[in-house]
């Protein structure tokens, strides 16, 4: 067998700081004044100080949704919270090389159908029982059942037998190769079997990770506690965490200028610059690419079942005006769903689609269209809202009339993964910035299988199987097959990618320690409190 991982302990994210700044200025498009390299580890950020992280206090975060029990399994706006209460197997680094968690080694077969997983001994959930390899068993069934609608549900299906070795070494049997089983590692939190339908109902969550769960008040938030038997010595630094809901704007943003917060991600484009001239706080651009806005097109609804049509949107959005009037400036404006730091990513895909209103008022001609109306469905959140009325303008100005339709995040969440979207809609997604075939996998607007748009290909789902199931020998090989996705998916135009951005994160100065996983799920662990 060959070993693949290596024993040095998670890195943190690679990302800019933004220091606040009496009249800073944001340079849309090349760089932003005042910048500066920031690293995440707490023993890093405690040269800030005394070099000594502080111990206690209660970190008040402030979110614009609630927590939705039924998408625990999922990944979604509600996720942030998972790496509090739970743990998962592994974590990439910024190079997406997999660093131990629960698992503390791994091993493939040269043949690529199985992985043997050394676990933890250490560990024991928030109960007291000890985790074992049963609960890896547990957590891998857990995510095939379509009832938990988990995005890395085909990755999970994969494994088709496990051999346990030991309370805590097990093998993963595969049906066969796949090049994102450490995608899934990341993805799967590791729960109690025993109350995971109490978690998926709001009334117990119970895992191994820093902190335990106190409370949820449903339209209030979470109240959590340390947990004092985590695995890791002297961790987690905080007494607690408290994720409260602030779902209008200015209310948010004044609880971080106040300091009754101390961290948030949910502060609208159009606030942070407001947020920036602010002393005390500091934003964080975690430019990995975790997340992007896109427009989706139900390709079921005439005339959007037309390819033309569907370009002639791509050409008409101004994504550079979107990125700085509704995203703060913060993004990477792109045709395509891939980071910077994506090995998918090119420039050319990239700028494939630019604001053209003139070629797209022509395809539209050319396809017999004029005087479109189609509704569009968007979060009833200022930032999504914002981002909405931007689409909206673009459209018309081809002739294209859009109502817009405001909607909460659960219900939006529902209709993404049951294909019951409207015509039009324009949400964030994830699943670019880990491995490229995760994307069209396991992405409910992606997923080659069962998308959102409805969109079916013959050519689209031998492309994405190839790159899911036989990994080429050389990165020369790699590249061409993530050209001929990204090829695909610019000419088919069945989701509209506009700006690639990552979590904007803004946080007191006094909060040390912060840093998100691939998946945006938060880990405090080295978190304090100066």
């Amino acid at each position: 067998m060959t070993e693949l991982n290596s024993p040095t302990p998670p890195g943190p994210s690679r990302r800019t700081t933004l220091r606040a700044a009496s009249g800073g200025a944001l340079l849309l498009g090349t760089a932003l004044a005042g910048c500066r390299s920031a690293v995440s580890d707490a023993s890093s950020r405690a040269r800030d100080d005394d070099g000594r992280p502080r111990r206690g206090g209660v970190l008040d975060i402030a979110v614009n949704s609630d927590f939705t029990p039924a998408l625990l399994f999922s990944q979604s706006a509600q996720s942030l919270q998972h790496r509090l209460v739970f743990n998962t197997l592994t974590r990439y680094d910024d190079r997406l090389v997999p660093q131990p968690e629960l698992a503390r080694s791994w091993a493939y077969a040269k043949d690529g159908r199985s992985l043997t997983l050394e676990l933890r001994d250490d560990v024991t959930f928030h109960n007291g029982r000890a985790f074992t390899a049963d609960d890896v068993i547990f957590a891998v069934k857990n995510l095939q059942k379509p009832v938990r609608a988990a995005q890395l549900r085909a990755t999970a299906a994969v494994v088709t037998g496990f051999e346990k070795r030991g309370p805590h070494t097990l093998v993963l049997e595969l049906a066969h190769p796949v090049n994102n089983l450490f995608d899934l590692f990341e993805f799967m939190i590791i729960t109690d079997p025993e109350s995971v339908e109490d978690a998926v109902a709001g009334r117990r969550l119970i895992g191994t990770g820093p902190f335990t769960l106190k409370k949820w008040s449903p339209g209030s938030g979470l109240s959590l506690g340390r947990n004092p038997a985590y695995w890791r010595p002297g961790r987690p630094y905080l007494d607690g965490v408290e994720l409260r809901v602030v779902p209008q704007a200015d209310a948010l943003v004044s609880s971080l200028r106040s300091g009754q917060s101390q961290l948030s991600f949910n502060v609208p484009g159009k606030s942070l610059a407001t947020v920036r001239d602010a002393p005390g706080l500091t934003i964080t651009d975690y430019a990995t690419g975790g997340g992007a806005v896109y427009l989706g097109v139900n390709t079921t609804v005439a005339p959007l079942n037309d390819r033309t049509v569907r370009q002639a949107l791509a050409w008409a959005v101004d994504r550079d005006r979107l990125l700085a009037q509704s995203l703060g400036g913060y993004g990477l404006a792109s045709a395509a769903p891939w980071p910077r730091s994506s090995p998918a990513f090119t420039e050319a895909h990239r700028t494939h689609y630019t604001h053209d209103p003139a070629k797209a008022r022509a395809l539209l001609r050319s396809a017999g269209h004029k005087g479109l109306a189609f509704p569009l469905l968007h979060l009833a959140l200022p930032a999504e809202t914002a981002v909405a009325e931007s689409i909206q303008y673009d459209l018309k100005q081809v002739g294209v009339r859009v109502t817009l339709r405001p909607t909460d995040p659960a219900t939006a969440q529902k209709k993404l993964i049951s294909q019951d979207m409207p015509a039009l809609w324009t949400l964030g997604h994830s699943f670019a910035q880990v491995q490229p075939s995760t994307l069209a996998v396991s992405a409910y607007p992606f997923n080659e299988a069962r998308n959102t748009s409805r969109y079916r290909s013959a050519r689209y789902t031998e492309l994405v199987r190839e790159a899911w199931t036989e990994p080429p020998a050389d990165r020369a090989a790699a590249h061409a097959q993530y050209d001929r996705i990204s090829t695909l998916l610019l000419d088919e135009a069945f989701l509209i990618d506009l700006v690639v951005r990552g979590q904007i994160q803004v946080s007191s100065d006094r909060l040390h320690g912060v840093r998100l996983n691939k998946f945006s799920y938060l880990d405090l662990d080295d978190a304090y409190l100066a």
